[in-house]
């Protein structure tokens, strides 16, 4: 489908006002119950970058912001500084670990995917998903859908330590 229908559609403004210019989507934020679990897996397994905590001891809830980025010495080494850039960037993940949560045994999230449905999933585009995928599973991850499952043989999807779905992907066609 050409681009100009899909700026058709119903809704859909004929043109950003410029106030918007300039305008990045920053972060998604999830919520973890266990931030070490967390931690590894997204460094481990996905390869993302912690670059700003934050603290809010009074409320008993620290925040970890998260960058996918191979090239570290572009992350400011002074914390105002890098605070400052994270905000910046686009793709940004926000681990939210309320304090204590780990300590509780029958004590989950809501991954948005039983009912009520809601937050579907996050996605991590990988330069080859079957590589990435047999990475994935001699880590042990769990998946909810192998590529070779269901209709969508593109796509994995695998879940992190409190059950949200990560849908695994590459930007080019896979190779039949």
């Amino acid at each position: 489908m050409p681009l100009a229908p899909l700026l058709n559609l119903p809704g859909v403004t004929a043109e950003p006002e410029a106030a918007t210019h300039g305008y990045v989507f920053n972060h998604t934020m999830i919520r973890v119950k266990d931030i070490a679990a967390s931690l590894d897996f997204y460094t481990r397994v996905l390869g993302f970058t912690p670059v700003h905590r934050q603290e809010f001891a009074e409320a008993a809830f620290t925040i970890y912001y998260l960058v996918l980025r191979a090239d570290r010495e572009a992350i400011p080494e002074d914390d105002a500084a890098r605070l400052q850039w994270v905000l910046g960037q686009p793709g940004v993940l926000e681990l939210t670990y309320n304090h204590g949560t780990e300590q509780q045994p029958d004590f989950h999230y809501h991954s948005g995917n039983s009912e009520p449905r809601g937050f579907g999933h996050l996605c991590v585009t990988v330069p080859d998903v079957h590589a990435a995928c047999a990475r994935f599973e001699a880590l042990g991850v769990p998946f909810q859908k192998r590529l070779a499952d269901g209709r969508m043989k593109h796509i994995a999807f695998i879940k992190d330590p409190d059950g949200y779905w990560i849908e695994i992907l590459q930007p080019a066609p896979l190779a039949v």
